[in-house]
């Protein structure tokens, strides 16, 4: 058992952003950073468009990104967190330049800005087509110049330790829950460890490998949703799945897609069906810019409409040389398969991407639970609403993660940050009765009926039959997994197939609660919105 003072749960922008900060801020204290798999492989790695901020006020204006921002929510947004992450993001952007983040630049020495689905003007920062990769090798670099940051590889988060550890009755009805710590599988040395922290910060990131296919690594099978749910405390709006548009389609790939990154419709790229039409003009006057939610259902109605399993994204207008310069991943990529981007369209269809709903948070990044903050693609702070503005996600975790950080450090600063009264009663983790699974297809198995169940029933159009065939067979799975994780000795594969079931359950009752087609929440028994506005909070 050990204690820190700040621990640190996920290595994507959002996780490294505030663990810099308090170790700068505190160099006497500790600071734990856990990542299950190696520190770079995260969401942010994978975010290929770029971020969206408003740092030319010549051509640009905070009005104008808060209006897209809630024309892309859907009447959802919470409006008061818009314009802070808005208004706020030009600073932080500011502070990942001084550490070393290169966006791309013209030969007049500003910067490019793309133009993505939703958005009324060029604010979209980039470098190349792996704008995420580049921001978090500069945050990496500079948590490794910091001597009070321990950043522990291959660690998987098993629970959040609260009073339930102690022996007392935890509902969501008990006021001021508590997190201690977590219980920990460290995969280095097989063991359980138990790490106590005066505040722990999710940053846990996404959810899309409870579908077939996504855009999402394989990490991203929503552990800290999971834990915080069974820890009870509040998630909301898990409904709004948002699927990217435009994966790259290989036939039979399960897992990650190749994602065709938003900025080359940006660019001028044009979807178009089996028959060479391109048919976006007829679903919305804003044609291959249309918010994603709109795309994705276009595309998919599109497929089922001519029976294909994608549609085309045609490039073949764009001069080399610019391609080149902005997406050469993307073209090394479709070379690699056998594309000639300058001869060939791309095939394309939609693909699990993000995750709009999650753990309830404040202005401040708190949860519901005490000591606990969350920040990222596992929370829920009122920024997407029911569908998120592209390229508004990587600002938003950094904006997040400065608040968090302020209120964190304020805490620290005046004595007031929660000093454990448990007296040694939380007990270390318990295996006693535990074995090996005798046989890992019933993991695996399990996994691949979940991925199938969720994408043939849960996806960009539902209805209320489809939810109630899943609602019934993940109940079944929930079951199954149970009892296996009482009697097995854990598991990465196990813990990941338990955070993804309880993930795809908070999906379908969210879906199921909101009668009405919202967002991404598209149900053709309810196809209006309901005069009603409101969050469903499980």
């Amino acid at each position: 058992m050990q204690q820190v003072d700040f621990l640190v749960i996920g290595t994507g922008i959002a996780g490294l952003t505030y663990a810099y900060k308090m170790a700068k801020k505190f160099p006497e204290k500790k600071i734990l950073v856990l990542t299950k798999a190696a520190a770079d492989e995260t969401n942010t790695k994978y975010a290929q468009g770029g971020v969206a901020v408003v740092n030319d006020l010549e051509h640009d204006s905070f009005e104008k990104h808060i209006e897209d921002t809630l024309i892309a929510g859907d009447g959802l947004c919470n409006e008061k967190i818009v314009e802070i992450v808005v208004k706020e993001g030009p600073e932080r952007i500011d502070e990942m330049i001084d550490l070393g983040t290169h966006f791309d630049k013209g030969a007049d020495g500003d910067y490019k800005r793309g133009k993505e689905g939703g958005h009324s003007e060029f604010r979209i920062l980039h470098h190349k087509d792996v704008t995420g990769w580049e921001m978090e090798r500069a945050l990496l670099e500079a948590v490794e110049g910091c001597p009070n940051i321990e950043l522990l590889k291959h660690c998987l988060v098993i629970d959040i330790i609260t009073q339930h550890h102690l022996g007392y009755l935890v509902t969501k009805a008990t006021p001021d829950i508590e997190c201690y710590g977590v219980y920990v599988l460290n995969l280095n040395t097989n063991e359980i460890e138990t790490i106590l922290a005066k505040t722990t910060y999710l940053a846990t990131g996404g959810n899309g490998q409870v579908y077939r296919t996504t855009t999402n690594p394989g990490i991203a099978t929503g552990d800290g949703v999971a834990m915080v749910y069974r820890a009870k405390g509040r998630i909301e709006n898990m409904e709004f799945i948002q699927f990217h548009p435009t994966a790259l389609f290989e036939a039979g790939l399960v897992g990650q897609a190749f994602l065709i990154t938003e900025a080359v419709r940006g660019d001028g790229g044009i979807l178009r069906n089996k028959e060479g039409e391109a048919f976006m003009e007829r679903y919305d006057e804003r044609r291959d810019l249309a918010p994603r939610d709109i795309v994705a259902r276009a595309i998919d109605s599109e497929m089922k409409r001519t029976g294909t399993e994608h549609v085309w994204l045609d490039c073949r207008h764009f001069e080399l040389e610019k391609f080149l310069e902005h997406f050469p991943n993307i073209y090394e990529k479709c070379k690699s398969i056998g594309i000639d981007i300058t001869k060939d369209m791309i095939p394309v269809s939609p693909a699990a991407h993000y995750s709009c709903g999650g753990i309830k948070v404040d202005e401040w990044g708190q949860t519901s639970i005490r000591n606990l903050y969350a920040v990222g693609e596992c929370s829920s702070t009122g920024l997407h609403g029911a569908n998120r503005l592209a390229s508004n996600s990587l600002l938003e975790a950094m904006v997040f993660a400065h608040r968090c950080f302020e209120h964190v450090a304020e805490k620290a600063q005046t004595g007031t940050l929660n000093e454990h009264n448990y007296d040694g009663q939380i007990p270390e983790w318990n295996a006693k009765g535990t074995m090996q699974p005798k046989e890992m297809i019933l993991i695996t198995q399990s996994l691949k009926e979940l991925r199938q169940v969720m994408t043939d029933y849960v996806g960009i159009v539902r209805n209320n039959i489809r939810l109630q065939r899943a609602s019934r067979r993940l109940d079944l799975l929930w079951e199954e997994t149970e009892q296996l994780y009482k009697s097995s000795k854990v598991s990465p594969q196990l813990l990941e197939l338990r955070n993804l079931i309880t993930v795809g359950y908070l999906v379908v009752k969210g879906a199921m609660f909101r009668k009405e087609s919202r967002g991404l929440n598209y149900n053709t028994d309810y196809p209006e919105k309901s005069a009603l506005v409101q969050n469903v909070v499980l």
